[in-house]
C-alpha cells in the first residue's frame, strides 16, 4: 500500500521563520565596527547583563562551589565518556605516507584548528551537556585555544554548572555573552581573545544566522535548524515507550518536528492516544513547547512493510533516528540518512542528548543526508604534501605537460616543463597535447 499519513504535518521548520538576516547583519557589522564596546552595548541590551565579561579564575572557582556534588559527579561522568569517544574517532584517521610512484611520495597530515568558539545556549534551558559536547572534542583534537560562550542570566551571570562543565572539559577562556554578540566576539576577537578559526554549538536563529554570515571567514560545524528526530517502530514496539521518547524531544521547542513511521497501525493510533496525555503531564513550560510541536509539526506515517518504513526515514534524514523494531542489524545495514543512531528500546536520545558518548551537535532539516554531527574531525584539518626525487617526478611531469595543454593552461604547463628541461637536458619528450 502506499504510506498513508495519519497525522501530517501543518507546518514545516521554515514556516513563519522570522526575517532575522537584517538585523543580524546590522548588529555584526556595528560590533565588528565599534569592537568591545560596541558588544557590551548589546550585551547589555539584550542579555541585560553588565558584569565580567571573561570570567576570572576566581569567577569560576565561585561559581564551581555552588554545583553540588552529585552534579558535578554526573557531569564529570558524562564528560568521560564524551572525551573517551572522541579519543577513538581520533584513532580512526591518520597522518599517512605513500609513495604514487617509485621516487614521488605524497602525504596527509592532520593539523588541528588554532581556535575554537563554542557556543552554550542558556536561555530557555541551560545547556550544560553542549559545554560538554562541544569543549571536550575540541580539547581532544589538540586545539591550542578554546574559549567557551554563554548568555549570562540577568544580572546574574552563567550557570553556574555550566561554567562547570565548561572548565571541566578544558576551556582557554569563558566568556558571558549571548546570542549574536557572542557569537561575533569569538569570531572578531575581541576582550582579548584570539579569532575563532570554527564556530561550534547549538543556538537560536538568530545565532544560527551569525554563523550563516560569517561562514566563509570562519568556519562552522553546521547550519543547524529546529532538532528533529523520527522513531522506527514496529509491533514488537511498547507504545508507551515510543510516546515517551516523540514527547521528549518535542518538549525541545514549538516548531521540533517528531515523526513516527510504523507498519502497524494499532501501534500508531495508541501512540497518538497517548501523546497528549504525556504532553499535559509535562511542566508548564515544556508542555507550552510539546504541545504546540505535536499539534503543527508532527506527523505519523503508516508504511506496508520495513523497507518502506526505511525508505521513507531516509527521505526524511533525521537528525536523530531512533528504530524500536525487531532485527536491529537489518535496520543498522540498511538505513543510511540520520544524524545519530539509536538502536533498541535500551537507549534513547536523551541518552545521546547528555551522556552516552556520542555528541549531540547533529545535522537537521535534513542534512543528514549529505553530513554527519560534530565529532573530533571537525576540528582537525586534514592536509596534503608531496616530495619526490627528480627521477620520481619524470613521468608526473610529461602527463602535467601534456593535460595542461588538453586543457588550454599553458602556463602549468610550462611549470613542468622547465624541471624537465633542467633534470633531463640530454632527454627528449612529447609534451604537446593529444585529444
Amino acid at each position: 500500500m502506499p504510506r498513508h499519513y495519519l497525522k501530517k504535518a501543518t507546518l514545516t521548520a521554515k514556516s513563519g521563520a522570522s526575517e532575522v538576516h537584517e538585523t543580524v547583519q546590522t548588529i555584526l557589522d556595528e560590533i565588528e565596527a565599534g569592537g568591545d564596546a560596541k558588544a557590551m552595548e548589546y550585551a547589555a541590551k539584550f542579555d541585560k547583563y553588565d558584569g565580567a565579561i571573561i570570567l576570572s579564575q576566581a569567577d569560576i572557582d565561585a561559581a564551581c562551589a555552588l554545583v553540588p556534588e552529585k552534579l558535578k559527579e554526573d557531569i564529570q561522568f558524562a564528560h568521560d565518556n564524551v572525551r573517551r569517544f572522541a579519543e577513538r574517532q581520533r584513532e580512526t584517521i591518520s597522518d599517512v605516507e605513500y609513495e604514487v610512484t617509485p621516487g614521488f611520495i605524497a602525504g596527509q597530515k592532520l593539523i588541528p584548528v588554532d581556535a575554537v568558539g563554542c557556543y552554550i545556549p542558556g536561555g530557555r534551558y541551560s545547556h550544560i551537556a553542549s559545554a560538554i559536547m562541544t569543549v571536550t572534542t575540541a580539547k581532544v583534537a589538540g586545539c591550542h585555544h578554546i574559549t567557551a560562550c554563554s548568555p549570562p542570566r540577568p544580572n546574574e551571570g552563567i550557570a553556574p554548572a555550566i561554567i562547570y562543565a565548561a572548565h571541566l572539559c578544558g576551556a582557554d577562556k569563558i566568556m558571558a555573552m549571548g546570542g549574536v554578540q557572542g557569537v561575533a566576539a569569538m569570531t572578531f576577537g575581541l576582550f582579548g581573545l584570539p579569532k575563532a578559526n570554527i564556530l561550534v554549538g547549538p543556538g537560536n536563529q538568530f545565532v544560527a544566522e551569525a554563523k550563516r554570515i560569517l561562514f566563509g571567514r570562519v568556519g562552522i560545524d553546521m547550519i543547524a535548524g529546529p532538532t528533529d528526530s523520527l522513531i522506527l517502530a514496529d509491533q514488537t514496539a511498547d507504545p508507551f515507550i515510543v510516546a515517551t521518547d516523540l514527547v521528549s524531544q518535542a518538549e525541545h521547542g514549538y516548531n521540533s518536528p517528531v515523526w513516527l513511521i510504523t507498519d502497524h497501525k494499532p501501534l500508531a493510533e495508541e501512540v497518538m492516544r497517548i501523546v497528549p496525555e504525556l504532553i499535559a503531564d509535562l511542566p508548564e513550560l515544556n508542555r507550552d513547547n510539546a504541545a504546540a510541536a505535536w499539534r503543527d509539526y508532527a506527523e505519523v506515517i503508516l508504511c506496508d512493510n520495513r523497507e518502506e518504513m526505511a525508505s521513507c526515514s531516509d527521505e526524511y534524514a533525521p537528525e536523530h533516528l531512533t528504530v524500536q523494531a525487531e532485527d536491529l542489524d537489518w535496520w543498522l545495514d540498511r538505513l543510511s540518512c540520520y544524524g545519530s543512531l539509536f538502536l533498541g528500546e535500551e537507549t534513547t536520545v536523551s541518552y545521546g542528548d547528555k551522556a552516552s558518548g556520542t555528541n549531540h551537535v547533529l545535522p537537521t532539516s535534513r542534512a543528514a543526508s549529505y553530513t554527519g554531527g560534530l565529532s573530533v574531525h571537525k576540528y582537525m584539518k586534514i592536509v596534503t604534501w608531496q616530495r619526490s626525487t627528480r627521477e620520481g617526478a619524470k613521468r608526473i611531469a610529461e602527463a602535467t605537460a601534456r593535460i595542461s595543454r588538453l586543457e588550454g593552461m599553458e602556463g602549468h604547463a610550462r611549470a613542468a616543463d622547465v624541471r624537465l628541461a633542467k633534470y633531463f637536458p640530454d632527454e627528449e619528450f612529447d609534451l604537446t597535447a593529444h585529444g
